[in-house]
């Protein structure tokens, strides 16, 4: 079966698929401003006023600036790139960019909206980065002549309201998820240069450690209200470690060639990921998934079938279009709920919270 992502050949088109919202596209969300206020973080002070000093310190204030060569460099690879690739890549420029600048935006609405100076502080820092992160990415746009517009994208894309613990759980997987993607891949271009096609991956390893520290601080956070991480709540940590993982393999073997460009196969890059990311959250969760389940790797490959005929339903169109990209989206939730219920493993949280990106 051949995987497509929608091509990106303009402004209009970058721009179109940073505001639409799809199953695996990042979201835009807001959240319970008053309940955030209302957060204590007193019984990890020390942790967090050593983490409030690492922001302050600002490590990375000069690394997210292109050097003279960027542009060129940029330039002379995207000419060696086959078409999949650089469709896989823009793709991957896009979503990106997405996903960061809904960081800034959430940050930036949670320290206006807030009076608490722990939590207002903590967002200003975080929107910080983020937008670093954003603007460096569209830097990177702008050279195909495919900058995204990120003030009409505040405004047009849709928001998703999710109560705090939500914000905490999802946040806090997708930074550290992001640390172990962004690692994963710096370690391995690392090793090959040659398969580095573009200076953006250069900047990976300083990049991913603002990830980690953003996590650091959502896990802070839960440490800090230990009811989060009890009785039902533990189903909501389950269903998100579920959601992140599954949309992360899906959406990696459907841009294959990204992967395959680096010397990286899809399915083991995934898994590698899953393994640094397990390791991670031992830090926070008290369950972590048995990703050496049998069922949860063969599961992934279902959930993977389900969306391609899903979306080659909805590719079809008309009325048996329409009614297979339904059956074949049931299907998959059926595939999703038969992976909740897949044995977890129970995790003893260690006495210190903070942890060292070591990967």
């Amino acid at each position: 079966m051949k995987n497509t992502v929608d091509e990106i050949n303009s402004v209009a088109d970058a721009n179109r698929k940073a505001v639409t919202n799809t199953i695996f596209s990042p979201r835009f969300y807001t959240t319970d401003f008053d309940a955030m206020d209302k957060l204590n973080i007193e019984p990890v002070r020390a942790e967090w006023d050593a983490m409030m000093a690492e922001y302050e310190g600002d490590n990375n204030h000069d690394h997210f600036q292109r050097d003279a060569t960027f542009a060129d460099e940029a330039r002379d690879l995207a000419a060696k790139m086959s078409p999949e690739l650089r469709q896989e890549f823009l793709d991957f420029l896009v979503s990106s960019l997405t996903s960061e600048f809904s960081g800034c935006v959430l940050y930036n609405e949670i320290k206006r909206n807030v009076t608490n100076p722990d939590i207002k502080q903590l967002m200003e820092y975080m929107a910080r980065d983020e937008s670093r992160h954003a603007g460096f990415i569209n830097s990177s746009l702008k050279d195909y002549g495919l900058g995204i517009d990120l003030g009409d994208l505040k405004r047009t894309k849709k928001y998703t309201f999710f109560k705090p613990k939500y914000i905490f759980y999802a946040t806090y997987l997708s930074e550290k998820i992001g640390y172990a993607r962004y690692i994963r891949i710096f370690r391995q271009l690392e090793k090959h240069p040659e398969k580095r096609f573009h200076p953006i991956f250069r900047w990976f390893q300083r990049w991913c450690n603002d990830e980690f520290r953003h996590g650091e601080s959502f896990a802070l956070i839960m440490r800090a209200n230990p009811n989060l991480l009890r009785g039902g709540n533990v189903l909501w940590i389950r269903f998100f470690l579920l959601a992140v993982y599954a949309t992360m393999y899906v959406r990696d073997h459907t841009r294959p060639e990204l992967k395959q460009a680096m010397g990286l196969e899809p399915t083991e890059y995934d898994f590698d990921v899953f393994r640094i990311t397990n390791e991670i959250t031992k830090q926070v969760f008290p369950i972590l998934l048995d990703i050496d389940h049998p069922a949860f790797r063969a599961n992934c490959d279902r959930l993977f079938a389900c969306s391609q005929r899903a979306e080659e339903g909805m590719a079809a169109g008309g009325v048996l279009g329409y009614a297979r990209k339904a059956f074949w989206s049931v299907a998959g939730a059926a595939v999703f709920a038969r992976m909740f219920f897949i044995p977890v493993i129970s995790n003893r949280l260690p006495d210190t919270a903070r942890m060292v990106p070591a990967w």
